[in-house]
């Protein structure tokens, strides 16, 4: 793939008592199109929660993948938009899903939790929390892969299907290697300042920018 641009994403620049938040949109369906963002630290996880923003009018098209982390041989991690408008992910396997308000053009704050040790998974949209579910007891996500927006690699960073990339809107994408509360996510969701991911934080994460994917600048 074309490397087209390499970004150190400083998400929010004081501006007159303001805050620039950097976004990326994804304008079309494409089989070529990514963003790779390059952790804080190795994707070793017993727990995990990961964030974002997210608006996309693929309502009920198609299924359509969120966030993509996989190694040489295992999608480790990926988060799913399903065709039937459920969300879900999926840990080296079966998935866990959800069935929740569908995501629009209207822009929605997602979280996803899930914890090894009893096997809690939840997800939260604009800090409302689902059901709990129980997943992947005793499970650990392995580090060694790379992490991508946009796609869904079948192979190491390759294989694309233009039929699951991402169309619409992504940023403040945030990870850490432990669940948050649910105040803390109600925060989030709110736009309140709480620690940042210790994974991801869109705040400082590097992004490598392939193809026809935009930057682009919001005053908040």
């Amino acid at each position: 793939m074309h490397l087209s641009a390499i970004l150190l994403l400083l998400s929010f620049t004081a501006m007159a008592g303001s805050f620039t938040m950097k976004s990326l949109v994804f304008p079309s369906e494409t089989s070529t199109s990514y963003v790779e963002m390059v952790p804080l630290k190795p994707l070793t996880l017993t727990s995990f929660t990961l964030c974002m923003r997210v608006a996309t009018e693929l309502s009920g098209e198609r299924e359509v993948i969120l966030f993509a982390y996989r190694t040489q041989d295992f999608d480790e991690l990926n988060v799913w938009r399903e065709l039937d408008g459920r969300l879900s992910f999926y840990l080296s396997g079966d998935g866990v899903f959800f069935k929740v308000p569908e995501l629009g053009a209207l822009e929605t704050h997602l979280c996803f939790t899930w914890d090894s040790k009893s096997g809690a998974a939840a997800v939260f949209m604009d800090g409302k929390r689902s059901l709990t579910k129980i997943y992947r007891k005793g499970f650990a996500v392995r580090a060694g892969g790379k992490v991508i927006l946009g796609q869904d690699p079948d192979s190491f960073l390759g294989d694309f299907d233009a039929k699951q990339s991402f169309v619409g809107e992504i940023y403040d994408v945030n990870m850490w290697d432990f669940v948050l509360t649910d105040r803390s996510i109600e925060d989030l969701a709110s736009g309140k300042r709480v620690e940042r991911g210790n994974v991801f934080d869109w705040e400082t994460t590097e992004l490598k920018i392939n193809g026809d994917v935009e930057v682009v600048s919001q005053e908040l």
